[in-house]
């Protein structure tokens, strides 16, 4: 499967088919897909196998109506971008919001670069709580507003960084190199993601979706976060296996059957 039913992708985003490749639709895409298609690592808690041929992608993003994480994600973006006719190529980075520099976490984010009117733009739909709401531009280090939070691109020490503005302070969201990321990269670096023992996808329950007013939904394990767009948070606790599938269809649209369990550790029920 090389294409995806357009029509039934932007039925799922909440927004009206479009097929002129500009920054309008661009933006207007990035918007609706990061506040309709939740970020959610709830299948490799199932055990089940994170598939990336398009297919699978549109048979659960699309049709069944569930999220992904960024190779998922950020795939599906990419086909929808190249069906319009844009330029895009896949970019790998290293995430790195809440870790400090001197961490050095694996290359394991893919997001989309996209080429248009002489431009490098930024386009991510699948950076959990940090997904941009818009296409940022790669080729100024100026402070960029989107409809959520300010953004930034700045050079250092050989890397570029894309960074969010939480309240007053500046904090890395990822590092990047501008290297392509191809196939076969996104194979092994999904394995690891959704595989591999000590990848933080294996051991934490993970939903996000940007809210369109500006703010954000977010669960981290037991805790349910509601951020306004000013970055002012307030956090609750859940309390039991049922609150949290309640959580999930109220704030994210996931449905799961009664008595369904994830296989994550620190949720730590009592």
């Amino acid at each position: 499967m090389t294409s995806i039913d357009l029509d039934r992708y932007f039925a799922r985003i909440g927004l009206a088919p479009r097929r002129d490749a500009t920054q309008a639709t661009l933006d207007a895409i990035i918007a609706a897909h990061a506040t309709a298609i939740p970020f959610e690592n709830l299948d490799v808690l199932l055990d089940r196998r994170i598939e990336l041929e398009l297919a699978a992608i549109e048979q659960k993003l699309i049709v069944e109506r569930r999220g992904g994480y960024c190779f998922e994600q950020n795939t599906l973006l990419l086909h929808v971008l190249e069906q319009l006719g844009f330029a895009v190529r896949p970019y790998s980075a290293r995430v790195r919001f809440g870790r400090q520099r001197d961490f050095l976490p694996a290359r394991t984010h893919l997001f989309c670069a996209v080429e248009l009117d002489g431009r490098q733009l930024l386009a991510d739909v699948g950076v959990g709580s940090m997904t941009p709401t818009c296409a940022l531009s790669l080729d100024s280090s100026e402070l960029q507003e989107t409809p959520h939070e300010p953004r930034r691109i700045v050079f250092e020490d050989g890397r570029w960084f894309h960074q969010a503005r939480l309240r007053d302070e500046w904090a890395d969201v990822y590092e990047f190199t501008r290297e392509e990321m191809p196939p076969i990269d996104r194979i092994v670096a999904n394995w690891y993601t959704s595989a591999h023992p000590e990848s933080h996808f294996r051991n934490r329950l993970i939903a996000a979706r940007a809210r369109p007013d500006g703010g954000r939904v977010s669960v981290l394990n037991r805790e349910l976060t509601l951020r306004s767009r000013d970055g002012i948070a307030h956090t609750t606790m859940i309390e039991s296996p049922d609150a949290l599938l309640a959580v999930l269809e109220e704030h994210f649209g996931l449905a799961f059957p009664a008595g369904t369990r994830f296989g994550c550790a620190a949720l730590d029920w009592p």
